[in-house]
Formats: C-alpha cells, structure tokens, sequence
C-alpha cells in the first residue's frame, strides 16, 4: 500500500509534523513525501492515501499574500505562489487514489477560533470526489511556532492510526 504526504510550510513547523506523520504512515505503508512545489499536478500512480497539510492562516489555507506576510515574519520555508489551496484547486482526481486524510498546524491560543486550514482542504478534496480519511490540528505556540511540546508524538501517532485504518480497509475489501 501506498500513501503520499503534500505539505506547505513557511516557518518549518508543518514541515515537522508531514514528517512526523510520514513516520507513522512507513511503519505500514510507502510513503512519499513532497513539499506542495515539488507535488504532483495529477496523482496517476496507484496510491491509496493522500495526506496533505498547511499551516492555517486567517481561519483558512493559505493564500499568496498570506504566504507574503509570513515571509515578512520571517518564514523561509515554501514560497508565495504555490500552497496547497493552489495544488489542490488544480489537482485532478487520479485514478488510483480515494482517500485524502488533511490536517493543519494552528496557534494554540485560536484553538476555539472557526476555520481551519484543514476544514478548507477537506472541503476542496471532497469536491474533487476524495473521501475523507480524517482531520487532525497540530498546535504551535506562536505564529513562527514552536510546535507545542508532545505534537511530533501525536502526529507520528496519527499517522501510525492512519496506516492501520488503510490496513483495515484493504483487509476488508480483499474479503469481498
């Protein structure tokens, strides 16, 4: 089974936690992970998950001049045309794929703050016809970050939830 992982980073924390995720995903699967730039347009080869993750900026994914402010604050990760709003809003559905898991990384303090960047992703993955495989924040304590002590463990964790979930779901329809 294989599994891709899609993030955008602009200070290196959701960089971390796709990384993260990617452990838990490999203990089980082949993983494939790429930064949004370095993505495939169209997934053509068979994977069975796709993962993707962003930082939330303004309660939503990330835009251009979002991305713009965030190197104003220092960011040096990504770049500012391309984010997985783009990736995903030129993404084709590939004939091997059908489950997409999103997650995002978030300011502790907004945790009860609406919108996120995860929200939005599975938003515009399901109208490309992707099931939902899940949704997970990760919290950072500021907008640079750092991550929120324990987050790589829960995202390793998830990712290794992930996997079996896929694992589960092959069993059974090997079964059929």
């Amino acid at each position: 089974m294989r599994a891709l992982v899609v993030y955008e980073s602009m200070f290196g924390n959701t960089e971390a936690v796709a990384r993260a995720v990617a452990d838990g995903l490999s203990e089980m699967h082949d993983v494939d992970l790429r930064e949004v730039s370095q993505a495939p347009a169209a997934v053509i080869a068979p994977v069975d998950l796709i993962v993707v993750g962003g930082p939330t900026h303004a309660f939503s994914l990330s835009r251009p001049a979002t991305r713009a402010s965030a190197r104003e604050q220092g960011g040096t990760h990504g770049n500012n045309e391309l984010g997985i709003r783009e990736w995903l809003g030129q993404m084709q559905r590939g004939s091997h794929s059908e489950l997409v898991a999103v997650f995002d990384t978030r300011i502790d303090k907004a945790r009860r703050l609406p919108g996120s960047a995860a929200a939005k992703a599975a938003k515009l993955a399901s109208h490309l016809g992707y099931a939902p495989a899940g949704r997970h924040s990760f919290y950072v304590t500021d907008t640079s970050g750092p991550l929120l002590p324990g987050e790589l463990e829960r995202a390793r964790a998830w990712g290794a939830q992930l996997a079996g979930e896929l694992s589960d779901r092959a069993r059974g329809q090997a079964a059929v």
